[in-house]
């Protein structure tokens, strides 16, 4: 069965979630012109995603993706903590503002007060990065009528996803920008490409299987479909477009030669994600061991962070992008959604 057909929509292809650069306006965007729109919610409070949720409603019956982050919250470890301060103290000498032990935004796990508003707006389509919720709480998503799906980074994740209530498969490659859904296994030595994943959850499963990663244009799109994808996932390709959060010093580096250098690092939250190599991951290396456990890290970065760009650099910013940036263009994503949709 194609996502077409599952969902009943006209274009086989979903907006990725991106946290932190997109809210609803591109999700709503993506919905109207054929795809499946996607609002990412581990960044938002309770308050936040009812906002939002109330702007998705313009919508109507048309479908759109609410995807929740479902991490176990990190057992406190002060000791670790102040070793990351240690190792980030000359950056605040050179930037010339004191350390801080709090601050930046957290990534929240799937819990009952988000659960209640599913029950409440009843999207479409719930998905998960990182597993899937408590079993309660996964019930409550199905008896809203919501499809679930959820991201998986090998062919153990997917078999353990289709065995404990996932309705499809994401499969995600090596190559997808922003966080790795890696739930069962961290070891990156088990990651996979999207060419060589996807085949392989196909035949491991009997469930719908969307391709994700590195996935820019019609060429790979209709690479996945036959290889037996349902549909696939684009994320990369959307953060040029008009109504992306995207900010500018992100879109630079996409539109430029820099977005051709993309590494796995644990810097920005703890957690392997794929981003435009910067300034801090180059001096301390994309996945240093002191870095707290996700979703820790981003503190103590979140003023480093926000002193290099009020003067223009992106020394401390997480430039999420996947290993594909060709197909990032300044358009409005209903025109990218109706050109790879079209080209396809």
């Amino acid at each position: 069965m194609t996502l077409t057909q599952w969902l009943d929509i006209p274009f086989p292809i979903i907006q990725a979630p991106m946290a932190g650069v997109q809210g609803s306006r591109l999700a709503i965007a993506v919905s109207e012109a054929g795809a499946l729109g996607s609002l990412p919610a581990a960044m938002l409070s309770s308050t936040q995603l009812q906002a939002e949720l109330q702007a998705l409603q313009v919508l109507g019956k048309k479908p759109y993706n609410l995807n929740f982050f479902c991490h176990q919250p990190p057992a406190d470890d002060p000791a670790r903590l102040a070793g990351w301060q240690t190792l980030l103290q000359p950056y605040y000498q050179q930037e010339g503002i004191a350390a801080v032990a709090a601050g930046g935004v957290q990534r929240l796990p799937f819990n009952q007060e988000m659960a209640d508003l599913v029950s409440h707006y009843r999207p479409a389509v719930v998905s998960f990065h990182f597993g899937l919720p408590a079993p309660a709480l996964l019930q409550q998503v199905k008896a809203a009528g919501c499809k679930v799906l959820s991201s998986a980074t090998t062919v153990a994740e997917a078999r353990w996803l289709a065995a404990n209530g996932a309705d499809a498969i994401i499969a995600q490659g090596l190559e997808a920008g922003g966080h790795r859904g890696m739930f069962l296994d961290l070891d990156l030595d088990t990651q996979l490409g999207s060419f060589a994943l996807l085949p392989q959850v196909v035949a491991a499963v009997t469930l719908p299987v969307i391709a994700a990663g590195g996935i820019a244009d019609a060429a790979g799109i209709a690479a996945a479909m036959r290889l037996g994808a349902a549909g696939v996932q684009v994320g990369t390709a959307y953060l040029l477009c008009d109504e992306a959060d995207t900010s500018p010093l992100h879109r630079t580096a996409l539109a430029g030669l820099r977005a051709a250098h993309t590494a796995l690092t644990t810097l920005y939250s703890g957690r392997p994600a794929r981003g435009i190599v910067n300034r801090l991951m180059r001096e301390l290396g994309p996945r240093h061991p002191a870095a707290p456990a996700f979703p820790l890290a981003s503190a103590a970065l979140a003023p480093l962070r926000a002193a290099a760009e009020a003067q223009g650099r992106d020394d401390f910013s997480p430039l999420w992008c996947g290993q594909n940036a060709s197909g990032c263009h300044a358009i409005p994503a209903a025109q990218l959604t109706r050109q790879l949709a079209g080209q396809a």
